[in-house]
């Protein structure tokens, strides 16, 4: 299946089924089973490939010269690596101010990150709070009268990750008061995911930092100079970095609402093994949809007084970042609460 979505996805197009991808005079084309779907150019900035597609080099020059990127996931929902048109934003002046930044001030920007996942995790708990769920009063109480605390204090990113750590663990523990039983989380498993809404985290999650490999594309910052996380190879770390504080918000928000609306059943949704727990085709283009329609609800940004998606908000933590390597201003990550 070609899924492309609403006229709210806009900018990108998923591909869902094995088949053919290749240019057709100024449009994509989409083979499958001997017909074909055609993609118009115009406006597409991301093509998602969730399952095995052939190419070729005349395709990727196409898609180059257009500046689209294209991200590749394998069977499981995980992702495998991304291509990307030369990148234009390059500057050198930024790379080595970044390298600076890691080498010399890197544990503040880390302990901005941390805060900000406890804050949206503790705005995001609070709406059920507010509504009854007293179970999850514990969890918030920790992240405001301990966390900061903690945060402030520690002395390395190897303390950071570990409080990181604390702050996810103790959010999946309060699932069982909000969330539907059917989506019992037991313990968080990523490669393969072994149930439903192990399933589901990990997709949505490859999701948020596949959209963030693309943000952060668009600016001049170095994707693999990162922070809280360790730069290694094999993967974007600054794109981990960058969408950590949106999980709760985009991710979790979109997982509470499709299970609790029952939009995603355990019994349709899902294929099982021994070893492993993903979405079927149908179940991925439910989650893709609300996915997209939460990344592009608008909200009104308080600083700047206008109205912005969330996929603008984490394109506005990169340049937040931009600002704090080149000019030293405090780099403070977004925040539900505040709306900035």
């Amino acid at each position: 299946m070609l899924y492309l979505g609403d006229e709210n996805m806009g900018s990108t197009k998923y591909i869902t089924s094995m088949g053919e991808l290749s240019r057709k005079d100024n449009s994509l084309c989409f083979r499958k089973n001997g017909k074909n779907i055609y993609i118009p150019i115009e406006n597409t900035k991301e093509i998602y490939c969730l399952n095995e597609i052939s190419l070729n080099s005349k395709l990727l020059d196409f898609l180059g010269r257009n500046n689209i990127i294209v991200h590749f996931f394998n069977y499981y929902g995980g992702y495998s690596g991304s291509f990307y048109p030369k990148n234009q934003y390059n500057s050198g002046k930024l790379l080595v101010k970044q390298v600076e930044k890691y080498k010399n001030n890197r544990i503040d920007i880390a302990k901005a990150i941390v805060k900000g996942i406890g804050a949206n995790i503790d705005e995001v708990l609070y709406h059920y709070y507010k509504h009854g769920k007293s179970e999850v009063r514990d969890c918030i109480d920790w992240i405001r009268e301990e966390l900061y605390e903690l945060v402030d204090k520690a002395e390395s990113e190897k303390e950071l990750l570990a409080y990181e750590g604390e702050i996810w663990m103790k959010f999946y523990s309060m699932f069982q008061y909000f969330i539907n039983e059917d989506f019992v989380l037991n313990k968080r498993v990523k490669r393969p995911p072994d149930n439903p809404i192990n399933a589901l985290i990990s997709f949505g999650n490859t999701l948020l930092y596949t959209k963030t490999i693309s943000a952060i594309y668009r600016t001049h910052l170095d994707q693999r100079i990162s922070f809280l996380h360790e730069p290694s190879e094999g993967r974007f770390s600054l794109s981990l970095d960058i969408s950590e504080v949106f999980k709760p918000i985009i991710v979790y928000k979109t997982i509470f609402d499709l299970v609790n609306n029952k939009r995603i059943k355990v019994a349709k949704h899902f294929e099982k093994s021994l070893n492993y727990c993903i979405l079927n085709e149908e179940g991925r283009q439910i989650f893709i949809e609300a996915f997209e329609n939460r990344i592009e609800t608008t909200f009104l940004h308080t600083k700047l007084n206008r109205k912005i998606s969330y996929r603008t908000a984490i394109k506005l933590d990169c340049y937040k970042l931009i600002k704090n390597i080149l000019e030293d201003k405090e780099f403070i990550p977004f925040s539900l609460k505040n709306s900035y």
